[in-house]
């Protein structure tokens, strides 16, 4: 049985370097920021682990993955989330979801 999409999750874990998480955070707040102004963009949040902060979790909110790939191919993506976290970040999990309608 297919569902139709409703919305396209992507859940993406970040682990920065030791001594970078504070400011992986100050880059995310800003990336958040103008993530949200994405027209196909439906929610963009991102949470500390308590017990391991060098843990970020973000979750995203787009109406389709056409919009999912407009937000990576995006200035602000490639500027702040390529250009300045990426390289503070000793790994990083990407996983996509499809929600319904």
């Amino acid at each position: 049985m297919s569902h139709a999409v409703g919305h396209y999750l992507v859940l993406a874990e970040y682990f920065p370097r030791e001594g970078r998480a504070e400011q992986v955070i100050s880059l995310l707040r800003e990336l958040a920021e103008a993530s949200r102004s994405e027209s196909g963009n439906l929610g963009y949040r991102f949470h500390q682990d308590l017990e391991r902060p060098d843990r970020i979790l973000i979750e995203e909110r787009y109406t389709d993955a056409a919009a999912f790939q407009a937000h990576r191919d995006s200035e602000h993506f490639q500027r702040i989330g390529v250009g300045c976290i990426i390289p503070l970040l000793a790994d990083r999990v990407i996983t996509a979801y499809v929600g319904p309608a």
